[in-house]
């Protein structure tokens, strides 16, 4: 069966004309009988007896009505959905990201696209950044945003911005009066920092090899925000990315930038090759936001 062989059979057995029903349909009656004809030999035997006076269902007929009907409603519905997911009217879109994102850049972004397309439904997952990865990879989610993995496979990485560490300090120190820091200055107080495996350690604990400097870690924790805390209760010093200098302040601890060496990583969208209309969508958001002044 196709849709236009149900379209001109219920047109007719509706109207119980085959005028009217070219009538509705906008065929020509040769059209609409060959439409009615392919229909019931599809399926096996008569649907209608025409005579020159009437038009009737037969028994079969009858029953492929109400199935007709409910057919063809929910192909309008189904094509009426699509539509609207095309034109970005519905939908539903899942993205993961780091903590760092989520928490500090991730929802100024999404408030434009919100504005944009307030029809979308937008699931966060916010997960640690090498989970980020794995999610976009088997699929769970459509869109991650994460630090540029070191093998992406056959996923592709569209780069954000280049962020850069930030020392982190006690409000009241004698560091937070100062208008930046050096490595060796701030490793003279306790460090505080993320656990393996996080990225973030690792770019530090690499940048600083590379200049022969150990990491004294004092204090560790998943979380950036028990790090900003343990700072701010004056337990130590630590060092994160820039886009997290907002949520450091809020949590009673200070940020000044940070150099000898600089120590700096790549912040981007994970995605495979193939993108829903939605995904793309907000792609196109996220690049476009990246490059306000207010960034």
């Amino acid at each position: 069966m196709t849709v236009k062989q149900l379209r001109a059979f219920l047109a007719v057995a509706q109207t119980l004309s085959f005028t009217q029903a070219c009538e509705r349909l906008h065929l020509s009656q040769p059209a609409l009988s060959l439409a009615i004809k392919g229909l019931e030999e599809t399926l096996g035997g008569k649907l209608l007896i025409r005579s020159t006076r009437s038009v009737r269902l037969t028994p079969e007929g009858e029953s492929l009505l109400p199935l007709a009907k409910h057919l063809l409603a929910q192909w309008d519905n189904t094509e009426e959905r699509l539509r609207q997911r095309f034109t970005l009217q519905l939908g539903r879109l899942s993205v993961a990201a780091m903590p760092s994102f989520a928490c500090n850049l991730l929802p100024a972004a999404l408030v434009k696209f919100r504005q944009q397309y307030p029809k979308i439904n937008v699931t966060v997952h916010d997960v640690v950044n090498e989970e980020v990865t794995d999610m976009v990879r088997s699929r769970q989610v459509e869109m991650g945003i994460a630090f540029a993995p070191e093998g992406t496979g056959s996923l592709l990485f569209t780069p954000l911005f280049e962020d850069h560490f930030v020392a982190v300090v006690p409000r009241l120190s004698r560091q937070a009066k100062a208008k930046q820091l050096s490595w060796a200055d701030l490793l003279t107080h306790d460090f505080i920092t993320l656990q393996r495996p996080s990225l973030v350690r690792r770019l530090l604990e690499q940048a600083l090899q590379e200049q022969d400097i150990a990491l004294p870690v004092a204090f560790e924790s998943h979380q950036l925000s028990t790090v900003g805390r343990m700072v701010a209760d004056g337990l130590g010093v630590s060092a994160v990315p820039s886009m997290c200098i907002q949520q450091m302040h809020e949590l009673g601890a200070h940020c000044v930038p940070l150099t000898t060496p600089g120590v700096s990583c790549r912040v981007g969208i994970l995605t495979h090759q193939e993108l829903s209309v939605a995904a793309q969508a907000l792609r196109d958001v996220l690049l476009e936001w990246v490059q306000t002044p207010s960034l």
